[in-house]
């Protein structure tokens, strides 16, 4: 069932709190929508599900206008944060009540019922916690419970706000995985909140990024870190190092002495350039196009190594990873930092270049 939003705003009183936002969501897509507090993605989402009213703009789902329709009237199941799942109902129970409380009409045999919760506590891996109520349950097995619940009544979307954020890191982890993997099984229609970056990376097939009631970008995980359209996605994915440049009166990018001719027409003056940390690489041999640096600290964290260095190319500390067979560094060594490849921006949002560097000397 697939999710057409067009031009969709809200007002909180005066203030806006989503500014014009269009998305389509697929049949069979899972969508996550990724950004800091305050950016309006739970609002989103709650919109969706008919839980808040939105001030303009128009919602399909399957192609019909729900905006008129209450939230029962939209068939779209919700996974809240916290479960809500009803403390003196064992699991069974819980995931069957959507099913028991429908109107009579709609409303499936008891064999029916039985039969399809059956089969969903074998999707969540749950058959023999059938019987126990949710406080003898861990928190990644009351959160399968709350998903159970929601897929129960078989709703044309599936929505979920922050699934795994009461979580500890390594359960979370986990319920990523298997969540991709009963939605591969599945293949429900479905949007999640979340602030987790690599949640969103590893359970959608398009992220949403969205930033003080806008999106900001939208893009699959594979392609979104490199190749961000703004600084905000830039500095708000992964680790990302800035250096000041300047665009100069004859058309080249200057790095604290480190010269490139830019491939499109510039105007003079001051740009940031940004790198990832992976795309740096420490040097003890100096070759064109390095900066002068010098280490701070090294750490290893298994399969690679982290460095901190400084540059005047920076002013400040900036990130390197490094693989483990990369040549060693220590701690106050002097050394040469290329930058592989890099984003330049000019102002809070123009990308004006993403570029391998081929310096120029």
């Amino acid at each position: 069932m697939s999710i057409e939003i067009t031009n969709l705003t809200h007002h909180f009183g005066a203030d806006p709190v989503l500014r014009d936002i269009s998305l389509s969501v697929a049949d069979g897509e899972i969508v996550a929508l990724l950004g800091p507090s305050g950016s309006g993605k739970t609002t989103l989402l709650r919109i969706i599900a008919g839980l808040t009213p939105h001030t303009r703009g128009q919602l399909y789902i399957s192609g019909e206008e729900v905006s008129h329709l209450p939230a029962g009237e939209r068939r779209a199941g919700f996974v809240f944060q916290h479960y809500a799942l009803f403390r003196h109902m064992t699991v069974f129970d819980n995931i069957a009540f959507g099913l028991t409380v429908l109107p009579r009409k709609d409303r499936p045999s008891k064999k029916v019922i039985h039969e399809k919760v059956t089969a969903l506590l074998e999707k969540m891996q749950l058959p023999h916690l059938a019987q126990r109520y949710p406080a003898q349950l861990s928190g990644g097995q009351q959160q399968r419970v709350a998903l159970a619940r929601a897929l129960a009544a078989e709703p044309r979307i599936l929505l979920l706000d922050e699934p795994f954020g009461a979580l500890d890191t390594q359960v979370r982890i986990e319920l990523r995985r298997w969540l991709r993997q009963l939605h591969q099984s599945l293949r429900f229609t479905a949007v999640f909140v979340t602030h987790d970056q690599d949640e969103a990376l590893e359970v959608a097939d398009r992220v949403v990024v969205m930033h003080n009631g806008q999106i900001e970008q939208i893009a699959a995980p594979d392609t979104l870190q490199e190749n961000t359209e703004n600084r905000f996605v830039t500095e708000f994915l992964g680790q990302v190092n800035t250096l000041n440049g300047v665009i100069t009166d004859s058309g080249i990018l200057q790095i604290a002495g480190v010269n490139q001719p830019v491939s499109f027409t510039a105007a003079p003056g001051k740009v940031s350039v940004f790198v990832r940390p992976w795309a740096l690489t420490l040097s003890a041999v100096f070759s064109p196009g390095c900066f002068a640096a010098q280490v701070c600290s090294v750490r290893s964290y298994g399969h690679y190594r982290k460095a901190m260095v400084t540059t005047a190319a920076a002013g400040h500390e900036m990130t390197v990873i490094l693989p483990q067979d990369a040549p060693e560094v220590i701690s106050g060594e002097s050394v040469w930092l290329t930058a592989q490849s890099v984003r330049v921006f000019r102002g809070e949002d123009e990308l004006m270049w993403h570029m391998t560097i081929n310096p120029v000397t």
